[in-house]
């Protein structure tokens, strides 16, 4: 992986077709994503069960950017390696899943994979302050974890912002994931994101056998965020 601040548009595969994984991946770089988003949750830290090490794995050769991984699990720690051994380009831990969060990013690097951390919504941005010599991505929450389809809070914007501004000339993505469409993207993209997580947004309308609406929802994203 290389680092810049262009517009990336991450599909996350929890809105894609459970049963053509795969040919879903391989449809949505063809249409033009730049990363698969992978949303990892466990039915104990956020009230959904979906993917684990096993199901990255099987999607890896399928795709042929990054795979970022975003656990929305606790405890992360025991699973670091399970997902790093999967292909996990990025792996990214939320700070409210356990105590040591140096810790797991410590372990997240040592893995081989470039690390990540997330903010809830309830979380300020200056939680990271701290961890930003030693992460590549910060994930900015902009609906509480758990679930696809659900509507973007708007007042994660100035978070984004701030992070910004904390960042400064680091190399660091800000990584938005929830409710982003070609309504929203325009707002976090001028507070200074780069990365764009979008579920429904970029799946509605489309198929395995009819990709078209991917690359169309896609670009309009980008062009709304550009």
């Amino acid at each position: 992986m290389t680092f810049d601040r262009s517009i990336k548009i991450a599909p996350s595969i929890l809105s894609a077709d459970f049963a053509n994984f795969g040919a879903e991946c391989e449809a949505i770089e063809a249409q033009g994503a730049d990363w698969v988003h992978v949303d990892v949750m466990d039915g104990h830290f956020v009230p959904n069960i979906t993917f684990g090490p096993a199901t990255c794995a099987a999607i890896r050769p399928h795709i042929k950017g990054v795979m970022d991984v975003h656990l929305m699990i606790a405890p992360v720690d025991p699973y670091i390696e399970g997902f790093a051994k999967a292909g996990a380009d990025i792996i990214t831990a939320h700070i409210e899943a356990g105590p040591h969060i140096h810790r797991t990013l410590q372990a997240i690097r040592a893995a081989g994979a470039k690390a990540g951390v997330a903010l809830n919504p309830g979380t300020p941005a200056g939680a990271v302050a701290p961890l930003l010599d030693m992460i590549d991505l910060v994930c900015v929450m902009t609906v509480n974890p758990g679930f696809g389809g659900q509507k973007f809070i708007h007042s994660q914007v100035e978070k984004v912002r701030d992070l910004r501004a904390m960042i400064g000339d680091r190399p660091i993505h800000i990584e938005i994931d929830g409710g982003v469409d070609p309504t929203t993207a325009p707002l976090v993209a001028a507070a200074g994101a780069d990365v764009l997580v979008a579920g429904s947004a970029v799946f509605r309308g489309g198929s395995v056998s009819d990709p078209a609406p991917y690359g169309a929802n896609i670009r309009a994203i980008r062009a709304a965020a550009s």
